[in-house]
């Protein structure tokens, strides 16, 4: 007997409807076919399944043709995500399970020998996927009920093994779908145990990342050991704009799609933070792998990605930024598939100014020769150093702002600026035709056509600006970074224009353009 079983799965971050079919025949030679290219994890479900049915007290039709056919037959299947729909599938095909009952419900889950149901990855793709589709549910591990519930409209029904799947399909057991108030989880995850409030001087610096944070500028800080660079970027999250719906949704699905989507939460509301060590690979930062899989860089979207002693990280590992940073994706191309993963994400990188660290340091003295300093910068290539707005040095902390009881300025006060700025950007950018819906574009982001049009600068601030481009030793590539982050200064200062003081700001913060010694 044939039955059909709707279940789903997921290629990047995108979920597709997938069809299986089981088909038992009575009389035949037995054996047990799966087809449409499942993977090692596919073929072995068919060992769980059969353990698994034993423990519940189901029958296996072991003396029977058993054909399973996972349907689109083109795509490769991975994973052990189908044992519960083939489970279900087969039970239909010896009529323990009305047929009729499956039409309405998606199922996906992992068996366990004991017939319980394990968690899996990706489920809020998943459940948008259903919605999109109009189907009536989905039935998956209980453990995963809560993050597909944030998906209105559709029946979430979390089981914790195969009885209570076949009971509640058979209407022998009544579950009751599960239901999400987003508003309550926002209101209960968007809280931060840090604050700018209490790092002790670097007002500068401070400044600094509010500009950056205000136009989604990309910043590399330089400084010695000890001046507090990891400290101020770790309190960066605390003071940009609150994550959308949209951008919530976005980054929950990577982080499910990478099994990092802690247990029993529904969203991420937070944005992401993300310090790779320097020593991981290239697939660890860009994502990759045979089954290609999200990178550090994807799990930074809509947030932070860290990258601290970023001359000591692989040179090709920095060049593989550029094409992210440049268009806020990354794609991977395999030879049985071509994914693409979001990377729209703040880079926050932090070196050492010299191989020691100590260069233009007041309190130690630097043993570094010019050409060991140049050669430790050029690390660094021009590319990379194109897509980074700002350059700021971080000084030593003084030992009188250690002591100093006052407090600094607050994450509060800084997001209240950094929201304000964003608002401006919102209202200027909404009529570009090259603005996508909710991307949210900002300042960095602006193209040459958007800086000649919203970056127009007066006979005075062009005389400065080609006065630190002359005398200060700047590089070319820093005048449409300092137009961009003087835009951004003057949405903080809520001037309509930018102003030669603006300009001024700006130069200060490309210092890695100016000669070393």
């Amino acid at each position: 007997m044939l039955s059909k079983v709707i279940s789903t799965a997921v290629k990047g971050i995108e979920a597709y409807p997938l069809e299986i079919e089981v088909d038992i025949r009575r009389g035949h030679m037995p054996n047990i076919t799966l087809v449409g290219l499942p993977d090692t994890a596919v073929k072995e479900s068919i060992s769980r399944i059969r353990t698994a049915f034993s423990n519940a007290n189901y029958k296996f039709p072991s003396q029977s043709k058993v054909t399973i056919n996972l349907a689109p037959a083109d795509i490769k299947k991975e994973g052990p995500i189908y044992d519960l729909p083939i489970a279900l599938g087969i039970l239909a095909s010896v009529e323990v399970i009305n047929h009729n009952s499956l039409k309405d419900y998606a199922v996906i889950g992992e068996l366990a020998l004991n017939s319980n149901i394990r968690p899996v990855k990706g489920v809020l793709s998943m459940a948008m996927l259903c919605k999109e589709k109009g189907i009536k549910g989905i039935i998956l591990p209980a453990e995963n009920a809560t993050e597909a519930s944030v998906v209105e409209g559709l029946e979430v029904i979390g089981i914790k093994n195969l009885i209570e799947a076949v009971g509640f399909l058979n209407n022998k057991i009544q579950i009751r779908p599960l239901e999400t108030d987003i508003n309550e989880v926002y209101s209960q995850q968007t809280d931060y145990d840090i604050d700018f409030s209490e790092v002790k001087g670097n007002e500068y610096v401070k400044r600094a990342l509010t500009v950056a944070s205000a136009g989604g500028h990309n910043v590399l800080m330089i400084g010695p050991p000890g001046s507090g660079k990891t400290m101020l970027t770790r309190r960066i999250p605390t003071i940009l704009p609150d994550l959308t719906l949209q951008e919530a949704l976005e980054t929950t699905r990577i982080h499910s799609i990478s099994g990092l989507l802690p247990p029993g939460q529904a969203l991420i509301v937070t944005r992401p933070f993300r310090s790779p060590h320097h020593t991981l690979s290239e697939p660890g930062l860009l994502g990759g792998g045979a089954f290609p899989r999200p990178g550090e860089i994807s799990l930074s979207h809509n947030g932070i990605l860290f990258l601290d002693e970023l001359p000591e990280f692989h040179r090709n590992l920095l060049e593989g930024l550029r094409q992210p940073l440049e268009e806020g994706t990354i794609t991977i191309g395999r030879a049985a598939a071509s994914v693409t993963y979001p990377a729209k994400f703040v880079l926050i990188a932090a070196m050492n100014p010299c191989p020691c660290g100590f260069y233009g340091d007041n309190k130690k003295e630097c043993h570094c020769t010019p050409y060991q300093i140049q050669k430790y910068r050029s690390k660094i290539s021009g590319p990379l150093l194109d897509r980074i707005d700002i350059h700021i040095e971080v000084p030593s902390i003084a030992y009188r702002d250690l002591v100093n009881k006052r407090e600094g300025t607050s994450s509060t006060e800084m997001k209240k600026q950094v929201i304000e700025a964003r608002k401006i950007q919102a209202q200027r950018f909404k009529d570009d035709p090259s603005t996508r819906t909710g991307a949210g574009l900002t300042n960095s982001r602006m193209n040459n056509r958007q800086i000649k049009k919203y970056c127009k600068i007066d006979e005075s601030s062009d005389a400065l600006l080609k006065q630190a481009i002359d005398e200060l030793g700047l590089s070319a590539r820093a005048y449409t970074r300092i137009l961009k982050v003087a835009r951004t200064i003057s949405d903080i200062e809520h001037s309509e224009h930018i102003q030669p003081e603006h300009i001024s700001e700006a130069i200060q913060y490309r210092s890695l353009d100016r000669s070393i010694i």
